[in-house]
């Protein structure tokens, strides 16, 4: 009877860390081999695939420097949220609080086809300006001749995309900052240090390290919003996919390598995420 007792305070341990192991991504990591073979032994799969695979350095590189942009401009408008001008916070509270009613593919579409519009007007008016006073005359011409369809449309998805997803960026790290206790502002600020030396040193490192997760769950989210710029002719993966798709019409397997690559990219992202919410110790609770 002892001995049953002890054998089975033995295997409960085990049993619990079967229980906790990851067996959804055992089978979503063995799928994936499966169909990567798959990939490799069938012949349609396999030029398809190289033929979207062109596609992932635009996708990768949309995602990249949009996400990187929106970080930037996400920080700066959190300060400005965060600001005690009236001014400086109405305006950043009606940026922010606008552009996050409006859905991403409309959003895309407004600021590439409209929004693009204005700012060539824009300068053509100003180019004009300079060149009737004689001032900057090679700026004035420049600017003068600038025409919409000089403007490539991966300028435009990418300035899309940091226009969309700024504001929410914004508002993570205005949480995350606003999360810090006072007191550490008022620590740094007996110790001597202005405003911005003790958002610098003192705040913004334990904001960032509290809000490195849900930063990580909107690159992701950005990883596939990536896919609207296609509806402007860039050739990411969905891009490259349509084609494909309208010149073979292998749609079942077109969209089956394209859902592939996307859930890859994004299954990878995912553990890098869960990875630094474990260094951080945001995962615990």
């Amino acid at each position: 009877m002892i001995h049953t007792e002890i054998g089975q305070s033995r295997l409960l341990p085990f049993s619990q860390r079967l229980r906790n192991l990851p067996w959804w991504a055992f089978l979503a990591a063995l799928l994936g081999i499966l169909f990567a073979w798959h990939i490799h032994t069938d012949r349609t799969y396999n030029e398809i695939f190289q033929a979207i695979l062109n596609g992932v350095g635009i996708t990768l590189y949309v995602t990249a420097i949009a996400y990187s942009a929106a970080l930037v401009l996400g920080l700066l408008l959190a300060f400005a949220r965060l600001s005690k001008n009236v001014i400086v916070y109405q305006l950043a509270t009606f940026y922010v609080e606008i552009i996050r009613g409006v859905p991403a593919l409309v959003l895309l579409l407004y600021i590439a086809f409209v929004g693009f519009e204005l700012y060539v007007n824009a300068l053509n008016a100003l180019g004009a300006w300079l060149l009737e006073r004689g001032w900057l005359l090679g700026l004035g011409e420049h600017f003068n001749t600038l025409r919409l369809r000089d403007i490539d449309n991966l300028t435009r998805a990418i300035v899309a995309l940091v226009i969309a997803y700024s504001p929410f960026v914004s508002e993570i790290f205005r949480a995350g900052i606003e999360s810090i206790p006072r007191g550490q502002m008022e620590a740094a600020r007996s110790l001597g240090m202005n405003y911005w030396q003790a958002m610098r040193y003192v705040i913004l490192p334990q904001a960032i390290r509290n809000v490195l997760p849900p930063l990580g769950n909107d690159l992701i989210a950005m990883l596939k919003d990536s896919s609207l710029v296609s509806i402007l002719g860039v050739r990411d993966i969905t891009g490259e996919g349509r084609v494909g798709a309208a010149r073979t019409f292998r749609t079942f397997e077109t969209y089956n390598i394209m859902a592939f690559l996307y859930l890859s990219m994004t299954l990878a992202l995912s553990g890098v995420v869960r990875w630094l919410e474990r260094r951080t110790g945001q995962g615990r609770h």
